[in-house]
C-alpha cells in the first residue's frame, strides 16, 4: 500500500475561484489542459459563440485564448498547444468583461464601455478620434491592428450579463440588449481588421435580436466536438485529480457531480468538484452560490412547477429561443445549468 501511495503524483493547490492561466500556472496549481481543444476552435473558424452556465470556466477559457493570441509561451509549456501553435506571431487583444458589478441603465452600460475601450487604448498606446461608443471600438480594432501589424482579436466575457441583471424590468432590458447589438454589430464590419472573435455568456439570445449582423457567427453551444470545453470530463478527474481522491467514493463523486452535456462528452462542474476536493463533503456548492437571481424571480412569476422538470421534453430550436420579450422556461433552465441534455429522439 505504501508504495502504491509513492506513485500518486503530488498534491496541489486547488485553484478555487481563479480565472487567469498566468496565475494558475505561475503558482503551481491543478490545472486540466483545454488549450488543444482551444487551438482547435480557432483552427475551426473566425468568429464563434459559447453559452454555459455560471462557473463553469468560461473567463478562464477566455484568458486562455487572450495568453495564446498575445504569444506567452512560457505558460503553455508542455501542454497541449505548445507544439501546435505559432508562436512567432503576437496579435493585439481587446478583452471586454461584462461580468463585474450590475449596471442599472443605458448610461451606465455606455459609460462601462467607454471605460474599458479608455482601458485598451492606454495599454496599446493607440489614438482615438470618433465619440460614439461604436464608432470608439471600430477605431481601437482597426488602430490596433495597424499598430502590431496583426489583425485584432476581440473577446467578450459575459456578453449577456447586463441584459440579464435586468430582466425583471423588460423595457431596460431591452435598452440593455439594443445597446450591445450597436456595439457587436461593430464586428461586421471591421472583418477585414479581425483575426478571431469569441463571445460567452449565460444566455443565448437568438441571432436576430443580438446579432442580426454577424452572418458567419458560429454557434457552439450544442456542438458535440467542444462539449468539454468547459468543465472536467471523467478522464481530467481520474487524471489531473488523482491526488484528491483517496477517501472519497468515485462513484458518488459521479453521481453528485456528472452529467452535465451539451451534446457529446459529459462534464463535472469544476466549481462543484474544486469545494468537495477542499472541504471533503458532498453539498450542492454550485446550487447554493451559482444561482442567478433573475432565475428563481421570473420561475416564481410564472408559477413554473419545478418538480416536473424530469419530464420535460423540448427541441433545439426551442432552447435557443431566448430574448427580452420572449423567454421559455425550458430554455431558460437548461442556459442556466438546470437542465441536461439526455438522450434524443428522432421525429
Amino acid at each position: 500500500t505504501l508504495a502504491a501511495m509513492e506513485t500518486l503524483p503530488s498534491r496541489r493547490t486547488l485553484p478555487i475561484g481563479i480565472q487567469n492561466l498566468r496565475e494558475i500556472r505561475e503558482q503551481g496549481h491543478y490545472y486540466v489542459d483545454k488549450t488543444g481543444l482551444a487551438v482547435d476552435l480557432i483552427e475551426a473558424g473566425k468568429t464563434h459563440f459559447l453559452s454555459r452556465p455560471r462557473r463553469f470556466g468560461k473567463s478562464l477559457l477566455v484568458d486562455t485564448l487572450k495568453e495564446l493570441f498575445e504569444g506567452n509561451r512560457a505558460l503553455f509549456e508542455g501542454l497541449a498547444a505548445e507544439p501546435r501553435w505559432d508562436w512567432s506571431r503576437q496579435h493585439p487583444v481587446i478583452r471586454i468583461d461584462l461580468g463585474q458589478g450590475e449596471v442599472r441603465n443605458r448610461a451606465e452600460l455606455d459609460q462601462r464601455l467607454h471605460e474599458q475601450i479608455d482601458d485598451h487604448v492606454a495599454r496599446l498606446g493607440v489614438k482615438l478620434r470618433h465619440q460614439s461608443l461604436s464608432g470608439r471600438f471600430g477605431e481601437l480594432i482597426r488602430e490596433a491592428a495597424q499598430q502590431a501589424g496583426q489583425r485584432t482579436v476581440v473577446l467578450v466575457d459575459e456578453y449577456d450579463k447586463p441584459i440579464l441583471d435586468n430582466l425583471g424590468d423588460p423595457a431596460i432590458a431591452a435598452e440593455m440588449r439594443d445597446g450591445l447589438r450597436s456595439l457587436y454589430s461593430v464586428l461586421k464590419g471591421s472583418d477585414a481588421h479581425l483575426r478571431f472573435v469569441f463571445l460567452t455568456g449565460v444566455s443565448k439570445f437568438s441571432k436576430v435580436s443580438l446579432f442580426s449582423g454577424l452572418n458567419n457567427l458560429q454557434d457552439l453551444t450544442l456542438d458535440p466536438q467542444f462539449s468539454a470545453l468547459c468543465g472536467y470530463t471523467d478522464a481530467d478527474i481520474d487524471s489531473v485529480f488523482a491526488p484528491e481522491l483517496p477517501g472519497l467514493d468515485r462513484e458518488q463523486i459521479r453521481r453528485w457531480y456528472n452529467g452535465y452535456n451539451w451534446g457529446g462528452q459529459g462534464v463535472y462542474n469544476p466549481f462543484d468538484v474544486l469545494l468537495l476536493f477542499r472541504n471533503r463533503q458532498f453539498r450542492p456548492y454550485w446550487f447554493e452560490t451559482g444561482t442567478p437571481t433573475f432565475l428563481t424571480r421570473l420561475l416564481a412569476e410564472w408559477q413554473f412547477f419545478t418538480p416536473d422538470l424530469q419530464r420535460l421534453q423540448s427541441d433545439a430550436a426551442l432552447l435557443s429561443s431566448f430574448d427580452v420579450d420572449h423567454i421559455e422556461p425550458e430554455a431558460l433552465l437548461f442556459q442556466t445549468g438546470y437542465l441536461t441534455l439526455h438522450g434524443s429522439t428522432q421525429a
